[in-house]
């Protein structure tokens, strides 16, 4: 990958080492102390080297990814890994934060065709062509860090950006496919009661925008989408706290509604 900002880089065989111990957290469902420092990715570049080392060392197909707009310089993608896509009306197991699943309400675009490397820039159309369907999806937050907060935005992003998978919900009724809203209500019930109703916003204003930068970057970068993969682009409602062994019903607005329950790895 081209570098994206400036930093001492690691060799590859340093790269290596650091892929090779977050794909040992990620096997032992385990989080670890922040990598040792001459492991530390020095730069955008890095990160993202060490990030695409992961999943081969997993033996993981990419599903999809996770995207946002870039802000001060840092770049914001991470594959998810097919082992940890699920259904809703599923149980979902995932490593819990303070003993709670932490989740974060999108919309998952699924590719309908490739977009392929190739010299030619991916405009709107492009990207849009590809789309062959949208479903409300919820990312699953955990990171491979036991102090999070103490790390850098370069280790997260070698980390998959908190990524430990993502539930595919129901796709978009017609109506909405490329007309995707970016405000929504997110209601989170259990058979009793609603615990929480928020009121969200996606942070890129139109939901697509991110894929579009998605797209483009991995173009640029001599890789692409593949037919089937997913994209998601962005929470509505920030990253709530939902608890375990509890039936849940999590209603997108109008757009459906997911039945799930979480436990722990």
């Amino acid at each position: 990958m081209t570098s994206t900002s400036s930093g001492t880089s690691l060799s590859t065989s340093t790269q290596q080492q650091a892929a090779a111990e977050l794909a040992q957290r990620h096997t032992q469902q385990q989080r670890g102390e922040r990598l040792p420092l001459s492991l530390r990715p020095g730069s955008i570049e890095d990160a993202l080297q060490i990030q695409a080392l992961v999943p081969s060392l997993l033996g993981e197909t990419i599903a999809g990814w996770k995207c946002g707009i870039p802000s001060d310089g840092r770049v914001v993608l991470a594959p998810i890994f097919a082992s940890r896509v699920y259904k809703s009306e599923s149980s979902v197991s995932l490593q819990p934060l303070h003993g709670m699943a932490r989740i974060e309400p999108e919309l998952a675009f699924v590719l309908g065709q490739d977009l392929p490397p190739r010299e030619a820039a991916y405009g709107m159309q492009d990207v849009d062509q590809a789309v062959s369907a949208c479903h409300i999806a919820l990312e699953l937050i955990g990171s491979r860090y036991l102090a999070p907060e103490t790390a850098e935005y370069t280790e997260h992003l070698a980390d998959g950006l908190y990524n430990q998978g993502c539930v595919l919900g129901p796709s978009l009724p017609a109506d909405y496919l490329g007309n995707e809203p970016s405000c929504l209500d997110i209601e989170i019930q259990t058979q009793t009661k609603t615990i929480q109703q928020l009121r969200g916003e996606h942070p890129a204003g139109f939901p697509r925008q991110p894929l579009y930068w998605l797209a483009e970057f991995l173009r640029s970068q001599g890789m692409g989408l593949r037919q089937g993969q997913f994209v998601i682009t962005g929470s509505y409602a920030g990253s709530p706290d939902v608890p375990l062994h509890v039936p849940l019903s999590i209603r997108f607005g109008k757009l459906g509604e997911m039945q799930l329950q979480f436990t722990q790895d």
